[in-house]
């Protein structure tokens, strides 16, 4: 291998990922954010099935910067040195450098190859700063890669349904709403409110919030009220109070 890079690493640095994938530029969730080793491409959701026994590499995305699993990044090359962070109780790596502005200066550790203040014992703020390290100080990588013969997507890896059927469902998780008292006796009353549809419930609830006023009533299945009805009870006032006789 000598100073060359392999073929993976290479895609790495030049491939492009959170783009649109352009062969399924229609499609919802078409970014891509995959490496596929074997053919050293990025690759979108839509893209599995055809690459699905190959060895994949997600890509993710930290402060809009491109970062890798230290757990799948370590099956693949010595990350020894390189300086994490952590996202969702995993702990991430950058790929490409992050040089600052201006230098480091003070006391600490700090990067090898963009001067970026690091916590210790790291020397290295990026994959990309380790790889240009090693290269310059001992001209080969290949000691530092290792043997990966498999390496597939975690479980929770979105992957979408592509026979036809509408993925909106996938766009947000299904949620529970938690409904008031009026809303909870609905539930509880007989079997002809049972089977009320969700639309007038979602109906109740909508002028609850925007008026303020309890019109459950008028949907009721076992007593509809008239307007006039309902208007001589909202104003109904209490009668003048009556004092006790005086003894």
């Amino acid at each position: 291998m000598g100073t060359r890079k392999p073929a993976w690493l290479e895609a790495l640095y030049m491939q492009q990922f959170f783009t649109a994938c352009p062969t399924h530029e229609n499609s919802k969730k078409n970014e891509k954010n995959v490496l596929c080793l074997d053919c050293c491409t990025s690759i979108c959701p839509h893209c599995w099935h055809v690459h699905r026994f190959h060895r994949l590499l997600q890509v993710r995305r930290y402060v809009y910067h491109d970062v890798i699993r230290l757990e799948d990044l370590e099956k693949l090359i010595d990350c020894s040195n390189i300086q994490a962070y952590t996202i969702n109780s995993a702990k991430v790596l950058f790929i490409k450098k992050r040089p600052q502005n201006r230098q480091f200066k003070g006391a600490g550790n700090y990067c090898t190859s963009c001067d970026r203040s690091l916590q210790e014992p790291f020397i290295h703020c990026s994959l990309g700063c380790k790889v240009d390290f090693i290269l310059q100080h001992y001209r080969d990588i290949t000691p530092f890669l290792r043997v990966c013969n498999s390496l597939q997507l975690g479980p929770d890896y979105f992957i979408p349904n592509d026979n036809g059927e509408d993925d909106t469902t996938n766009d947000m998780p299904h949620s529970t709403v938690d409904f008031d008292d009026p809303m909870s006796s609905c539930s509880a009353n007989s079997s002809g409110s049972e089977n009320m549809s969700m639309s007038m419930c979602t109906e109740f609830v909508s002028r609850k919030k925007r008026t303020g006023l309890y019109t459950w009533g008028r949907y009721s299945s076992n007593k509809v009220h008239s307007e006039e009805e309902m208007t001589s009870s909202m104003s109904r006032r209490k009668g003048v109070p009556q004092r006790s006789p005086m003894c």
